[in-house]
């Protein structure tokens, strides 16, 4: 099983023009013409408040951003996110504010923003549980209803033992659960969410059984693997990197084609012979139909904000790998996952509410 992910080029944002177009000359009164001067000062400045009145509507944004997180505060999309805004707000001079909707493996927070007014007010943040999600979940949204705007980070998927189960390989795991089907507990979020495609695929590939237990979001698995609820987990190299270098657990492969640079020294499965590689990415997007202008200035905030040096030194701290990209990149995106992981899914019997 091979799932990549190649971005498309940038497309080249659109700079919208803000120049105020409200200029006007002096008039003088108090002569002869005082009565014409009059008559055509009035006039003008009715002229002036007709031409006035687009421009301050077309004036975007003025007030704050709303950006919706469909998973629970703490986990892998809700940090990227609050890093993005932080600095898109700096882009933006204007308030943007994270709020969480959780639920449905991230159905509800991404139904959510697809509902809203298409005014640019309203955005979120997705991966590839939205994909998974319109496949699986009959109130999912349609990803056709959705509007990309930028791309933030791809991440590939690891797999990670607690060093109290004895299991210091990934051979030894895959030893362990051909031995005891279902015998290894794994924690995952919710079906549909990314750690638990990553699970069933790996179940499907390889021919073993785990025994998934879900949890909403990341932060909360990562709770459960830490206090021994859990033996083993699915999770993006940056949610168990910390975890990996205190020895409290073990990382025993990346799903992808080179090492992940925050834990170097975990092989790739493709390093030991297995063709896994398995990604997440985390991308902006808003209700379809945002107008043109308004588009065009919140992908050019966006690319901006992240091309910042302050957010690029802390996404990099973090274990992010980011990979910023535009609308065009956002839309190739989730083009190619949508073609790369159907199958996958219907390898894994996991496609049952419509079909491509």
């Amino acid at each position: 099983m091979c799932i990549h992910t190649n971005l498309a080029p940038q497309a080249k944002p659109r700079i919208i023009n803000k120049t105020n177009p409200n200029t006007q000359g002096d008039y003088m009164l108090g002569t002869k013409k005082y009565g014409r001067l009059c008559n055509f000062t009035l006039a003008a400045a009715l002229l002036i408040g007709v031409a006035a009145a687009p421009a301050v509507a077309q004036s975007f944004p003025d007030e704050p951003i709303t950006v919706v997180v469909a998973w629970p505060a703490g986990g892998g999309h809700d940090t990227v996110t609050r890093l993005v805004t932080e600095h898109l707000s700096q882009e933006l001079s204007t308030s943007v504010v994270v709020t969480n909707v959780p639920g449905a493996a991230g159905a509800n927070g991404v139904r959510q923003v697809e509902e809203a007014d298409a005014d640019g007010y309203t955005l979120g943040v997705l991966g590839v549980h939205a994909t998974a999600q319109s496949y699986m979940n009959a109130n999912a949204t349609d990803l056709i209803n959705l509007d990309p705007l930028a791309v933030i980070n791809i991440e590939p998927a690891a797999l990670a033992v607690r060093r109290d189960t004895g299991i210091d390989s990934f051979e030894a795991f895959l030893e362990y659960a051909h031995n005891q089907p279902g015998g290894i507990i794994n924690g995952n979020d919710s079906p549909g969410g990314f750690s638990f495609l990553n699970a069933a695929f790996i179940e499907s590939y390889f021919e073993i059984e785990l025994t998934k237990v879900p949890y909403q979001g990341y932060a909360p698995t990562v709770a459960a693997l830490v206090s021994g609820e859990v033996m083993s987990t699915t999770l993006p190299v940056p949610m168990l990197a910390d975890l990996h270098d205190s020895e409290t657990i073990q990382i025993l492969g990346v799903a992808a084609t080179e090492r992940h640079f925050r834990v170097p020294e975990v092989p790739t499965f493709a390093e030991m012979g297995y063709d896994y590689v398995m990604t997440d990415y985390v991308m902006v997007f808003g209700p379809r139909g945002i107008e043109d202008e308004r588009r065009a200035t919140l992908e050019t905030a966006l690319l901006a904000a992240m091309e910042q040096e302050a957010f690029q030194e802390r996404g990099r701290a973090m274990g992010l790998m980011l990979s910023p990209g535009g609308a065009e990149a956002a839309v190739e995106l989730m083009r190619s996952m949508d073609d790369l992981i159907y199958p996958v899914m219907q390898d894994a019997d996991l496609v049952s509410t419509r079909e491509r």
